[in-house]
C-alpha cells in the first residue's frame, strides 16, 4: 500500500513567521494554527520557540542573508514547498531624541528592523519566484513611521525604510502574483513595551492620546495580519494599514 503524502497544493498553505517568539508573532501563531494553516515559527533562540504554537520551529537570524535563506530552506525542506505566506515580525525600538542616538544605535535598530525585512523579503520573493507560486507578505513598521511622533527619529526612519520596500517590491512582483503589505501599529502591550505600561502613569498617558482610549493588545495586531495573508484581502497589495486607535488620522478629544 502506498504511504506518500498528499500533493502540496492539496495542503493547508505554509506560513512563515519571523519574530515568533514576540508578543504580535507569537499571538498570531496561536491565531494561524487555529484556522488550520501550517506554521514554521522562526527566531534566534531554539528554546525560546518552545512554547510557540507552530509545527515548525526554526533557529536563524533573520537579520542577516544566510539566516533569511536558512529560514526559508527549513520550511522547503520540512513541507515540501516554499512558504506561500510570509510575516515579518522581527523588530526593536529606540525612544531618543536624534541627537543623543549614537550611530551604533542607529547601527542595530537599522540591522533588526530594515536589514531583515530586505533580506527575509528577498529571500522569500526568490523562492516563491523559482516555484512559480504566488504568495502573500506582511511586514511590521510602526505608527512613529505615519506620523510624527517626539523623540523616534531613529526608528521612524528605519520602519519608513520598511514601508518603501513594501511598496516598491508589491509594485515589482505584482505581476508574479505576490502581494505585499504593511501593518504599522500604534501602542501595542507586548513584552517590549511591557517596562514602559508597568508604571500605571505611563500607561494612563499612553491610552490618551488615542482617539479609541486604551492600549491595544497584540491579538488585535495579529488578526489584521493574518487577515492580510488570507485570500479575504486578495485585491490588497503595497498598502500600509495602521492599527493605532486612530492615532494617525484622527485627533482625540481632550477633555
Amino acid at each position: 500500500m502506498s504511504t506518500s503524502l498528499p500533493p502540496p497544493s492539496s495542503l493547508p498553505p505554509v506560513v512563515l513567521v519571523t519574530g515568533a517568539r514576540g508578543g504580535i508573532g507569537r499571538e498570531l501563531c496561536r491565531r494561524l494554527k487555529a484556522d488550520g494553516l501550517r506554521v514554521a515559527a522562526v527566531g534566534r533562540d531554539a528554546g525560546a520557540l518552545q512554547p510557540v504554537e507552530a509545527d515548525l520551529r526554526i533557529a536563524a537570524d533573520t537579520t542577516t542573508p544566510e539566516g533569511a535563506q536558512l529560514a526559508v530552506a527549513a520550511c522547503q525542506e520540512a513541507f515540501g514547498q516554499a512558504p506561500q505566506r510570509l510575516a515579518h515580525c522581527v523588530g526593536s525600538t529606540l525612544i531618543a531624541p536624534l541627537h543623543r542616538t549614537r550611530a551604533e544605535q542607529w547601527a542595530e535598530l537599522r540591522r533588526v528592523n530594515l536589514d531583515s525585512a530586505v533580506f527575509m523579503l528577498g529571500a522569500w520573493i526568490e523562492a516563491l519566484r523559482a516555484a512559480g507560486q504566488p504568495g502573500a507578505a506582511v511586514l511590521c513598521s510602526s505608527v512613529v513611521a505615519r506620523i510624527g511622533v517626539a523623540n523616534h527619529e531613529a526608528i521612524a526612519a528605519a520602519k519608513g525604510g520598511v514601508e518603501a520596500l513594501a511598496r516598491s517590491a508589491a509594485a515589482t512582483y505584482a505581476p508574479a502574483g505576490l502581494r505585499i503589505n504593511v501593518v504599522a501599529p500604534g501602542m501595542t502591550e507586548t513584552p517590549m513595551t511591557a517596562p514602559m505600561l508597568k508604571v500605571e502613569a505611563m500607561r494612563e498617558a499612553a491610552a490618551r492620546q488615542y482617539p479609541l482610549g486604551g492600549v491595544q493588545g497584540a491579538d488585535t495586531v495579529a488578526a489584521t495580519v493574518a487577515w492580510l495573508l488570507s485570500d479575504e484581502a486578495s485585491r490588497l497589495t503595497g498598502q500600509v494599514i495602521a492599527v493605532d486607535g486612530g492615532f494617525s488620522t484622527v485627533r482625540p478629544l481632550v477633555r
